[in-house]
C-alpha cells in the first residue's frame, strides 16, 4: 500500500522507459496481485485449515494476525536493510522467497510451522509492495506515472475481488493447501516474469530507520495515524472468519463464494469512489460517510444474525457494502497525511501501511477472541470500533 516509497530512487539505463511497454507494469501488476491475495486468502478457508490442523478457527486466525503484524513490524526494517539492493533483484528474490513461504504453509502440519511459513510471506509482501509501486513509477513517462500507479494498486483490489474467492473454489474442489500452492505458483511466475520484462535498476538512496521514523513526532500525523489503526482494527474483526459469519447467517455452501466477490467488487468500488471524492468533497466528508455505512453494514449483519433471519440478499448488499467501506478509508486517509507532510509524503504513505496492517493485526486478534462466543458478537464488536472511528474523525478532522 506505500507506492511511493523510493518513487524517485530507481533509476533504470538511458532509455529503457522508453522503451517498456505495458507489459513490464502489468508483471508487477501480477506480483501485487499474488500478495493481496496471500494476505486475505486464509478467510476463504479459515475453518478447513482449523479441522485439517486439529486446532480451532480463533487459533487458527493467529496465522492472520501473525501476517499483518510481521508486516507492519517489518516493513520500515526491510526498507532500510534493503536500500542499497538492485530494484530488479529485490522484487525477483521477494517474489521468489513469497512463492517459498506460500508453498511451506502449504505443507504446514503444525500451528507453529504456519505461523512461521506467514511471517516469512509477510517479510517478503513487506518487500515487493511499496518498490513494486516506485519501481513501476520510474519506468516509465512522467505523465503515464499515475495510470502505472493505478495499474499496480489493482493487483491488491484484484486479488480482493478475484483472488480470494478462488482460493474458495480452490480449497473446495480440492483442499486449503492446493490454494496455497496455486499462490505461491502464481508469485513464482511473477518473479520469472519481472527478471525477464525489466532492466537493470540502481537502489535507492541510503536512509536510516530513525530518519524514517523522525516523522513520527509530528503531531499532525500522531493524529491521523490513530484513526487509520482503530478503523482497520473495525473492519477487519470479522474478516478472518466471514465464512464463520456467513454459515451463521444461513448463506448456504455454494453460495459463500459468490459472497466473497461481492465483498471484492464492493472494495474495489469503494477504493476508487474514495479517491474520487477525496478530490471532490475532501477527506473528512469521504472518512465519516465511510465509518457510517461500515457501522450500517456490520450492524445489518449482527441483526440478521442474532435474529437467525436467511435474507441472503440483504447479506449480499451488506457485505458489498462492507468491502466498500473498508477499502474507502485508505486513499482519504493517505491524503491527509500527505496534506500534513507534503515534503515527507513517500515516507508517510509507508507509515500509513505499517498502521493499516496494525490495524488488522489488532482486528484479528479482537475476532479470534470472541468468534468462538458467535458470530453475532464479532459482528457487533465490529460495529462498535466502527462508531469509534466515526468519533475520532469527527474530534480530529478539520476542514474539507
Amino acid at each position: 500500500m506505500s507506492f511511493i516509497q523510493n518513487m524517485q530512487a530507481p533509476t533504470a539505463h538511458a532509455g529503457a522507459a522508453s522503451g517498456l511497454g505495458l507489459g513490464a507494469i502489468l508483471v508487477l501488476a501480477l506480483g501485487t496481485f499474488a500478495v493481496g491475495t496471500d494476505a486475505f486468502i486464509v478467510a476463504a478457508f479459515l475453518p478447513m485449515m482449523a479441522a485439517d490442523l486439529g486446532v480451532t478457527p480463533a487459533v487458527a486466525g493467529h496465522s492472520v494476525t501473525a501476517f499483518a503484524l510481521a508486516y507492519a513490524v517489518l516493513a520500515p526494517l526491510i526498507a532500510t536493510l534493503t536500500t542499497r539492493v538492485p530494484r530488479r533483484t529485490l522484487l525477483c528474490a521477494a517474489l521468489a522467497l513469497l512463492g517459498l513461504a506460500n508453498i511451506g504453509s502449504a505443507l504446514a502440519m503444525s500451528m507453529p510451522w504456519l505461523i512461521a511459513s506467514r511471517i516469512a510471506a509477510a517479510a517478503t509482501a513487506a518487500a515487493y509492495t511499496p518498490n513494486a509501486g516506485a519501481v513501476a513509477a520510474a519506468l516509465v513517462r512522467p505523465d503515464f506515472r499515475a495510470r502505472a500507479l493505478a495499474i499496480v494498486i489493482g493487483g491488491l483490489t484484484v486479488a480482493t475481488a478475484l483472488g480470494v474467492p478462488l482460493g474458495r473454489v480452490a480449497s473446495t474442489m480440492l483442499s486449503w493447501r492446493a490454494a496455497l500452492w496455486a499462490v505461491g505458483g502464481v508469485a513464482l511466475l511473477a518473479a520469472a516474469g519481472v527478471r525477464a520484462s525489466l532492466p537493470r535498476l540502481g537502489g535507492a538512496p541510503a536512509a536510516s530507520l530513525a530518519e524514517r521514523l523522525r516523522v513520527l513526532g509530528r503531531p499532525a500525523i500522531l493524529k491521523v495515524l490513530p484513526l487509520t489503526v482503530l478503523g482497520m482494527a473495525a473492519a477487519y474483526v470479522p474478516y478472518a472468519y466471514t465464512v464463520q459469519v456467513l454459515q451463521t447467517l444461513g448463506t448456504p455452501e455454494g453460495a459463500v463464494t459468490g459472497m466473497l466477490l461481492g465483498y471484492g467488487l464492493g472494495a474495489m468500488a469503494g477504493n476508487y469512489l474514495s479517491g474520487a471524492g477525496t478530490d471532490r468533497h475532501g477527506a473528512r466528508r469521504v472518512l465519516l460517510a465511510a465509518y457510517l455505512a461500515m457501522a450500517a453494514a456490520l450492524g445489518g449483519l449482527a441483526w440478521l444474525a442474532a435474529a437467525a433471519r436467511p435474507m441472503q440478499l440483504a447479506v449480499a448488499a451488506l457485505m458489498a457494502l462492507w468491502g466498500a467501506s473498508s477499502w474507502a478509508q485508505s486513499p482519504a486517509q493517505q491524503h491527509r497525511l500527505i496534506s500534513a507532510a507534503p515534503q515527507h509524503g513517500a515516507l508517510v504513505v509507508a507509515l500509513n501501511a505499517s498502521a493499516i496492517y496494525f490495524g488488522i493485526a489488532l482486528g484479528t486478534a479482537i475476532g479470534g477472541r470472541l468468534v468462538d462466543t458467535g458470530a453475532t458478537a464479532v459482528l457487533a464488536c465490529g460495529l462498535v470500533l466502527a462508531l469509534a472511528s466515526w468519533a475520532y474523525a469527527m474530534a480530529t478532522c478539520r476542514g474539507r
